[in-house]
């Protein structure tokens, strides 16, 4: 399977990071093909220039400037994302990906008449998600309704092949995980991605 994993950390030390390369060798060891794309480390610019957003609705010349990476999303089969949920959602740099890459024509089409928009990525049947965040599971589920969990399902899964397999891994209370907190999560990611 081609898999493409957009990862959104700035720290090499972090337990995120731990999480990226945990998940990257894990498919690696499984036989999928890889695309990984780390946002700091490519030096991603998250903000969506004025010329983009004038080009935003013009298929084709909206992929101006991100061309490579919209070849990845139409490469793929799967797409994971790794990312920290701070303040109850992803990374700017994540929201910026999303912002400038997953455009009309590329993500999802715009109908003439203004009905439903269509979606574009049906190349992609798996669709999983690692984070991290520092309240605990209870707190996120319960008051805050994983506001970062219906971003992804509820927002970015229908513009996906239709029956798309999901996954969602949340390590919670990340302000007092323990090495052996962080040694179980690290090996529920690699016995979910091993059969990935």
């Amino acid at each position: 399977m081609k898999v493409h994993v957009i990862y959104a950390h700035p720290v090499d030390e972090s337990f995120s990071a731990a999480i990226h390369r945990t998940v990257i060798e894990t498919l690696a060891r499984s036989g999928h093909e890889v695309r990984d794309l780390d946002l700091y480390a490519c030096g991603f610019d998250p903000r969506l220039s004025r010329q983009e957003l004038i080009d935003h609705y013009t298929p084709g010349l909206n992929e101006v400037g991100v061309r490579d990476h919209v070849q990845s999303l139409r490469w793929a089969d799967a797409l994971v994302f790794l990312f920290p949920t701070w303040w109850y959602g992803m990374p700017s740099i994540l929201k910026g990906y999303l912002d400038r890459v997953w455009l009309p024509g590329v993500a999802f089409h715009l109908p003439a008449d203004g009905g439903r928009i269509q979606p574009s990525l049906t190349n992609i049947a798996k669709l999983a998600v690692v984070t991290t965040h520092g309240s605990p599971w209870w707190f996120m589920k319960f008051w805050m309704r994983e506001p970062g969990k219906a971003v992804v399902f509820r927002g970015l899964k229908p513009l996906l092949a239709p029956g798309c397999r999901t996954a969602w891994l949340a390590h919670g209370s990340m302000d007092k995980s323990t090495p052996k907190s962080r040694r179980r999560f690290l090996a529920k990611i690699e016995r979910t991605f091993s059969r990935f």
